[in-house]
């Protein structure tokens, strides 16, 4: 029974047990269940995410991989474009460079012709004068022509060796034809073309080689005919000089050697211009020395002085002076020294084209006494204008179409010289002859309106066509209207002749006529010293003429005239001491108020741009007061409620009339930056548009774009704002192409190294991300290149210390990298740089 009840009582007691034990039990079971659960879910949660990431970064990176290629076709493509418009620009310019060199040989050769003729000259003169040995002479000339015959066989063996190499070249490209059946029809007949013109520019170079040995053959023919005249002229020379000096001592010796020097100054004095310098005090007693005034050596000492008087008298005339200047020209034998004087007034016109005028009147008053002088320079001066017409020389023919223009002033030239100069230069018109010819207009035209206006009618309807036909340079264009405002104002500011200046009556003044296509002599052997076999005969009956012309009582007269013309000026020196003191200045600046009103007045009620220029051209500015026109018309333009286009012709035609007006737009821009930050957002914009308008025509230079530093520092809000609107007018009206080739010139380079600054990588990451921002992002290829190599640099100037230290300084360069790339890229390099992220952090976990 006791067993019975402890078996029956032990299942009761583990049920007990059980029921006791299975809550607890149970909710951990509840809870591990769910643990579980939770935990599968997260990572089928965390798996199906990475999954998603995985495919979004797959698809992302292939649509990457794809925009790479298709921008490396574009830019390849690109490329191909670029390098065939190179190779055609590059045959265009070699063609030129061709052109230009055959151009320069003929000019040479020209040139040559003239140089030979010289250099014989000269060393005739040197043979004459030193007495050189003629076996010497005959040995160099021998090794000249020596030279020349081997330059003239290696230039027939280079020719040689370019045929044999273009036939060689011809052939190949033959055989290339006939075996590529894949090229087009073009290519074979650009080929078949290219070969072509081979073959006639070796020809021309053969035929031009053969002219030139040719030419040269005759040049030494001729060398050597004339160095066979000047031992012969130079023998007999040597005999005379021998037989004079013989003589000439055995008279000193018979007059008991009085004149001992005579003979030692014979030797030095030999030359064109008498030998070494000698002062005029020490001249002036060696010819008093002379007792033989018919002699050889006191005729070369008397032209000296001549030459050296003429030259100074020329030379410090002015406006003032010419009056005091003319009777000691007189003074001087014109006669003789006719050829010296015409060309001391060439070479003084030319160094200072200034004082044209005064050197015409001082001709006109010599043309009346000699009228020999007044044609003699009007020959030597067609023949200069001749010559610098046919070499292109333009600074000698604006100097010679000049003095021409005061002398047709003066009536010393006749006006037909005048109407067939400007006829010539009209013929074929270019940029260069048609502003000689407004030039020549403005300096005569108020004459020739008066001697023949009907010549000038048609010279005025030619001009009228040149502008009509628009072949020409803008700024000839504009200096042909300026020619035509001018003869409506009837040449105010041009006068013919200056009062000062106005010396001549004219039932007195000689009028001469030479045709432009005659031949011309300009007897250029009058500037040089020949012995006068009547020298003295001459010099007296050059005084007589000089007294009839001056009077007897001359020098009486301007001592009297000389002392109540200074009792005079001072007279006048005190009244206009007591006028001065009597002026009343204005300090209300009226005159600048009403100028202001005026400039405004005209530019408001103007229908069109061009009406305003020639009405604002119109417009007496003092000097100085150019600025004020510029100020107002920026003023106008700024206070408009939109910006007109109106204004920006106006200011590019003002600035490509004048460069004043360009300078002082320069000066308006540097202004207005700098007071940027008080204009109102309207202005600001009125304001960059039209400087962008200036810049895009090149009207005003890019180099002012260096005053704007674009910094964080250095800007204001206003001052980015204007630089935003001013680059993207520039832009729309040129293009974003053609403005980051403009950008990236390297010859301004320096003008954009504040607007685009490498000196700090905040400082080019600030630009990059303005201009990227403002939707220009493609003129910052250069600087985002820079940037991204800037570490690499830096590494290269540092020294490495340890392989710890390189890596730190890599992985600090690749931070500096991701930062710039992050900075500067767009919303997919921040969802790229994420994804990075996340993969970074499932590695980790």
């Amino acid at each position: 029974m006791v067993r019975k009840n402890q078996s029956s009582s032990s299942p009761s007691e583990a049920e007990e047990g059980e029921l006791s034990d299975s809550p607890v039990e149970h909710i951990d079971g509840i809870k591990a269940q769910n643990y579980e659960k939770r935990r599968n879910f997260e990572e089928e949660e965390r798996g199906r995410r990475g999954r998603k990431d995985s495919r979004e970064g797959d698809d992302k990176l292939r649509h990457r991989r794809v925009e790479n290629g298709k921008r490396r076709d574009t830019d390849r493509e690109d490329q191909r474009r670029r390098s065939e418009r190179d190779d055609s620009e590059e045959e265009e310019r070699q063609d030129r460079r061709r052109e230009e060199d055959r151009s320069k040989g003929r000019r040479k050769e020209e040139d040559g012709d003239v140089k030979d003729d010289r250099r014989d000259r000269s060393r005739r003169r040197n043979e004459c004068d030193d007495g050189q040995d003629n076996g010497h002479r005959r040995r160099r000339d021998s090794n000249k022509h020596a030279y020349r015959d081997e330059d003239r066989d290696s230039d027939r063996k280079a020719r040689r060796m370019d045929r044999e190499r273009g036939r060689r070249r011809d052939d190949k490209d033959g055989y290339k034809d006939e075996d590529s059946d894949s090229d087009s029809d073009s290519d074979r007949k650009d080929r078949r073309r290219d070969r072509e013109r081979g073959r006639r520019r070796d020809d021309m170079d053969g035929y031009r080689g053969r002219e030139r040995g040719r030419r040269r053959d005759e040049r030494e023919k001729d060398s050597r005919r004339r160095d066979d005249g000047r031992e012969v002229e130079g023998r007999d020379r040597k005999k005379v000089d021998r037989n004079l000096t013989e003589s000439e001592i055995n008279n000193d010796s018979g007059k008991g050697n009085e004149n001992p020097k005579v003979v030692v100054q014979k030797e030095e004095n030999l030359g064109r211009s008498g030998g070494v310098y000698i002062p005029p005090y020490k001249l002036a007693r060696m010819m008093k020395e002379v007792q033989d005034k018919s002699s050889v050596e006191y005729q070369r000492m008397s032209w000296d002085a001549l030459r050296k008087s003429i030259n100074g008298l020329v030379n410090k005339v002015n406006a003032t002076n010419i009056k005091n200047i003319i009777p000691e020209l007189f003074a001087e034998n014109l006669i003789r020294g006719r050829g010296l004087f015409c060309r001391s007034c060439m070479k003084s016109q030319m160094a200072s084209p200034g004082f044209t005028d005064v050197f015409a009147a001082l001709v006109a008053v010599a043309n009346t006494k000699f009228p020999e002088v007044g044609e003699l320079l009007l020959r030597r001066i067609i023949l200069q204008l001749q010559r610098a017409y046919k070499r292109n020389d333009k600074p000698q023919l604006l100097a010679a179409v000049k003095f021409i223009a005061h002398l047709v002033n003066q009536q010393v030239v006749h006006e037909l010289i005048a109407l067939e100069l400007l006829t010539v230069l009209l013929e074929n018109p270019t940029d260069d002859s048609v502003e000689v010819a407004v030039g020549f207009v403005t300096e005569c035209g108020s004459m020739l309106q008066d001697l023949c206006p009907r010549g000038l009618h048609g010279i005025f309807e030619r001009f009228r066509g040149i502008l009509h036909e628009g072949e020409i340079d803008k700024r000839v264009q504009f200096l042909i209207e300026g020619l035509f405002a001018l003869r409506k104002a009837k040449f105010q500011g041009y006068p013919a002749v200056r009062p000062e200046l106005d010396l001549v009556e004219q039932e007195d003044q000689l009028t001469h006529e030479v045709s432009l296509s005659d031949e011309i002599d300009p007897e250029i052997t009058l500037d040089i010293f020949k012995a006068d076999p009547n020298f003295l005969e001459n010099e007296k009956k050059y005084e007589e003429l000089k007294k009839s012309i001056l009077g007897e009582e001359s020098d009486d007269e301007a001592d009297s005239d000389g002392g109540s013309e200074d009792e005079d000026e001072d007279e006048d020196e005190s009244d206009e001491e007591e006028e001065e003191k009597m002026q009343i200045k204005d300090e209300t600046e009226t005159n600048l108020v009403n100028l202001r009103r005026t400039i405004y007045l005209t530019i408001m009620s103007s229908v069109d741009f061009e009406e305003a220029g020639h009405k604002l051209l119109k417009i007496k500015l003092e000097p100085g007061q150019e600025m004020e026109l510029c100020i107002m018309l920026l003023e106008c333009c700024s206070q408009e409620r939109t910006y007109l286009r109106y204004y920006g012709l106006l200011g590019q035609r003002f600035c490509m009339i004048n460069k004043v007006h360009q300078e002082n737009f320069e000066k308006c821009f540097v202004q207005q930056y700098s007071m940027i930050h008080r204009l109102e957002t309207n202005k600001l914009r009125n304001v960059a548009k039209f400087f962008a308008h200036l810049l895009g025509t090149d009207a005003l230079p890019w180099h002012v774009l260096s005053y704007i530093r674009l910094t964080e520092e250095d800007t204001t809000s206003s001052s980015r704002i204007f630089i935003k609107i001013l680059f993207q007018e520039l832009s729309e009206h040129l293009g974003i192409r053609l403005l980051n080739e403009r950008l990236n010139d390297p010859t301004m380079q320096d003008s954009f190294e504040s607007i685009f600054p490498k000196d700090n990588p905040k400082n080019t990451r600030f630009s990059i991300n303005f201009f990227t921002s403002i939707g220009l992002g493609g003129i910052t290829e250069n600087l985002r290149e820079y940037l991204k190599n800037m570490p690499r640099l830096i590494m290269q100037q540092q020294k490495p210390v340890s392989e710890s230290d390189e890596s730190g300084s890599a992985s600090s360069d690749d931070s500096d990298s991701s930062e710039s790339e992050s900075s500067s890229s767009s919303k997919e390099s921040e969802s790229d740089s994420g994804s990075d992220d996340r993969r970074r952090k499932r590695r980790r976990r």
